[in-house]
């Protein structure tokens, strides 16, 4: 009995630390999920309100062709609170909305979708949210800096669509 009862203190102090380990972890992986659920959920909403048409890169494309327009292709995460700010900042703005309608069709890509890997690797995107401008071919022009003003952003669109304009003139 006195063995056991050793046996018991020595092991006491051990399974107290492994205990107060799992509960730390436990919490950490509730907190992590739970965090991400809360940022999944506003970066939804933050899209919604855009009230942008959500579009893959497959169907932006074709939209693309037979309308004759460029591609804006949002590379985001839903969970991205950088992602969030530019939805809620500057994609539903109104003048920001309409110079996109007018000039550009418009595809959000999903990080952590089949299509958001593929699109990182072929066009080399290494973070988000990224924004990239292609042809209706799907080439990569121009990789737009990111700004969460929707006058500069919008002044920025006009610069690449004068380059590109000015390059289709010298270049047809």
């Amino acid at each position: 009995m006195s063995t056991n009862n050793k046996e018991d203190q020595t092991r006491s102090p051990i399974r107290k630390v492994l205990d107060v380990c799992g509960i730390i972890i436990l919490i950490s992986v509730l907190g992590y999920y739970g965090n991400r659920t809360i940022q999944s959920y506003l970066g939804q909403q933050a899209i919604d309100q855009t009230g942008l048409e959500i579009r893959s890169l497959v169907q932006a494309l074709e939209v693309a062709k037979s309308s004759n327009k460029l591609v804006l292709v949002d590379m985001s995460a839903i969970w991205c609170p950088s992602c969030r700010k530019l939805d809620q900042q500057v994609f539903s703005d109104e003048q920001v909305k309409t110079q996109l309608d007018q000039e550009f069709v418009y595809a959000r890509i999903e990080y952590e979708s089949p299509e958001g890997k593929t699109f990182m690797q072929n066009y080399q995107v290494t973070g988000f949210p990224t924004l990239l401008i292609l042809n209706a071919s799907g080439e990569k022009l121009v990789q737009l800096p990111i700004n969460y003003e929707p006058l500069a952003f919008l002044k920025t669109l006009e610069q690449v669509l004068e380059t590109i304009h000015h390059f289709k003139a010298i270049n047809p």
